[in-house]
């Protein structure tokens, strides 16, 4: 049996967990950091690396206590070394690195979409690759085929802002502060889906990739018009990210007959109308549709741990001298796309 510890902060959340190889998760811990932020409205970055610094050894330490182990029963060291906000993906690398270096066990770097990518393994011990994800959170929105550990193909991306990123500014325009995809949901469960005429980019397009930067617009006119109620908004706004995103999961499924399974993974996914309507997508295709449970949809230290239980027993391992990266594509050979640049 193998026990890896794994280090999360690449943006607001400090995590760590302990994982074994036959999926037990012997300890986690996260500390938020939404009240440092909510006055700004969004995440700052050097106010996110510094709470990292204060936060991480600790956590550390907490979770190898929870679980009665030490260092010297870790089996190897997995961190996120990107992508994400550069300051805090380097506070987590630094110090994995130096857990690894001091107590003679391997560095595993993660990239934190792999996190994302692979904890639907972590719950469901059934699902074999390969399947198709739909990766959706704050930074990214991607469609991938998951054909093994370090080993994807990218089949959409966003050419513009993300679906997280369209949740947190309609929350922001709203009123309703941050973090802003749970406060719309609460909101749109009291609003009319079709009450706000509000555009769905690219639905119904043979271009396989999502946009959200012109809907984010339109929910700024809608507001600022002042002919809605802010429930409707929500309500509307959150329909029109479903229909876009089981628009461009339709294409990708069927370009996809090979993949077992339809999947979702990143912090959007723990939204429930979001979850609905991919579980009549899946059904619609005679697929199983796989999600984690809601508190591993987040960021959190326990998805980099098993992604570093998967990386361990391929025989992956990094030197300590590798560099965070504040951009790290699952599929570097993917076509650039009009638009995506960097998020690509």
């Amino acid at each position: 049996m193998s026990l890896i510890l794994g280090l999360e902060s690449s943006c607001d959340e400090t995590a760590a967990a302990l994982v074994t190889d036959d999926r037990r998760i012997l300890a986690h811990r996260v500390a938020g950091q939404e009240a440092e932020h909510r006055p700004y409205g969004g995440v700052v970055p050097e106010i996110a690396a510094r709470a990292h610094v204060d936060r991480l050894a600790p956590i550390v330490e907490g979770v190898l206590a929870d679980a009665g182990v030490t260092l010297a029963d870790v089996d190897a060291i997995a961190a996120t070394a990107g992508p994400g906000l550069i300051g805090g993906v380097m506070v987590g690398l630094v110090t994995g690195k130096a857990l690894a270096h001091a107590a003679g066990k391997p560095l595993i770097a993660v990239n934190h979409l792999e996190g994302h990518a692979l904890s639907p393994r972590l719950a469901d011990p059934d699902l074999r690759f390969p399947y198709l994800l739909l990766l959706v959170s704050g930074g990214h929105c991607q469609l991938l085929l998951v054909r093994g550990v370090d080993d994807y193909r990218r089949l959409a991306t966003t050419i513009d802002d993300a679906a997280g990123e369209a949740f947190d500014k309609t929350a922001k325009l709203l009123g309703l502060g941050y973090p802003g995809g749970p406060a719309v949901e609460r909101l749109a469960a009291d609003g009319d889906p079709h009450a706000v005429p509000l555009p769905r980019p690219l639905v119904g397009s043979a271009e396989p990739h999502f946009s959200f930067a012109g809907l984010k617009s339109a929910v700024a006119r809608a507001v600022a018009s002042g002919a809605h109620r802010s429930a409707n908004v929500a309500a509307s706004f959150q329909q029109a990210v479903v229909d876009c995103l089981i628009d461009r999961s339709r294409i990708a499924l069927a370009a996809c007959p090979e993949a077992t399974a339809f999947v979702v993974a990143g912090g959007v996914a723990a939204n429930g109308a979001i979850r609905a309507a991919l579980t009549g997508l899946a059904t619609a295709f005679d697929k199983p549709f796989v999600a984690p449970p809601l508190w591993l949809c987040t960021d959190n230290g326990a998805m980099i741990a098993w992604a570093g239980v998967e990386r361990f027993a391929a025989g992956l391992s990094d030197p300590l001298d590798t560099a965070a990266r504040p951009r790290w594509p699952l599929d570097p050979a993917a076509e650039a796309v009009r638009g995506a640049g960097v998020k690509a």
